[in-house]
């Protein structure tokens, strides 16, 4: 090795010297806990060293965010009833109408007389009972309704349908004994009247005609017999609804005849009346068996 090349070695590690004293005292620094230049500025802190005195650096924790408040979830919406077609309303007319009065009226929301049609008194009627039933108020009846009416009552009466038939009950001292037992047809030829009369109370009563001199209507106690709606006599093709025959071929029916011209003709032996509606009730009610009494008072 040439002198100028050993000047050259000990030339660079001259300057090396410093340079690893200086990494020399860092590192001896760090060993011994000695304080290092911050890299995390406001977020580290200093600990208390184990022993010596000595402390280390480490990071803080960063602060958790504060939990945001949750919303109560919002209660489910009930949906809102929705009334149904209408069935009845405001205006209608008929039965039906009358079911319906009759109905309220057995459960007290309906005062008023009976009479078919659908007016401010039904309506107001209708109105209370959906309230109270927890039902769309609407005044007009739809299913739901009727459902409800029909669950609370009970088939209406002919008495509480037509109540303008009713009459006010005869002394029972005025009525053939023989009437005031069960149902039955009492038939007096002197008043020209039939009274429908059920357990000793007149229940209606209503014009009569009876035959003529050569066809007179058998007097005395009976039954009915047999019943027929739409009946058509065979022997005079006179028609004859509502027959209830009572006595071979006579009985109680409508006769389009008496209505027409009253006590102007007679019948053929049967007990004529011209009150259509009204014997057409009465039909509905009375059943095989139940008395038929004609007599003189």
């Amino acid at each position: 090795m040439t002198n100028p090349t050993r000047l050259a070695i000990l030339v660079a590690l001259l300057l090396l010297l410093p340079a690893t004293a200086y990494g020399a005292g860092l590192a001896q620094e760090r060993w011994m806990g000695g304080a290092e230049p911050s890299t995390q500025g406001a977020a580290t802190a200093a600990d208390p060293a184990p022993s010596g005195g000595a402390t280390f650096e480490r990071p803080v924790r960063p602060a958790r965010p504060a939990r945001q408040p949750v919303a109560p979830a919002p209660a489910p919406i009930e949906p809102a009833m929705v009334p149904g077609p209408t069935l009845l309303g405001p205006g209608a007319e008929g039965e039906e109408v009358r079911d319906l009065q009759a109905r309220l009226a057995q459960i007290g929301w309906f005062s008023a007389g009976v009479t078919g049609f659908y007016g401010d008194v039904t309506v107001a009627s209708v109105r209370g009972f959906q309230a109270k039933r927890e039902v769309p108020v609407t005044g007009e009846v739809d299913r739901r309704t009727l459902d409800r009416l029909l669950a609370m009552t009970r088939e209406p009466s002919t008495d509480e349908l037509h109540p303008e038939r009713v009459v006010a009950a005869a002394p029972s001292a005025a009525l053939d004994p023989r009437c005031l037992v069960g149902t039955a047809l009492c038939v007096d030829k002197t008043t020209a009247t039939l009274s429908f009369v059920v357990d000793g109370q007149v229940r209606t009563t209503l014009d009569a005609r009876f035959g003529g001199a050569s066809t007179p209507t058998r007097e005395g106690l009976f039954t009915v017999q047999r019943m027929s709606r739409d009946h058509v006599s065979s022997l005079y093709d006179t028609s004859m609804p509502f027959a209830m025959f009572f006595s071979g071929g006579q009985a109680v029916h409508y006769s389009p005849d008496f209505a027409a011209v009253g006590y102007a003709g007679a019948s053929h032996g049967c007990v004529n009346i011209r009150d259509h509606a009204a014997i057409a009730a009465i039909y509905d009610q009375v059943s095989i068996g139940d008395r038929v009494v004609v007599h003189r008072s």
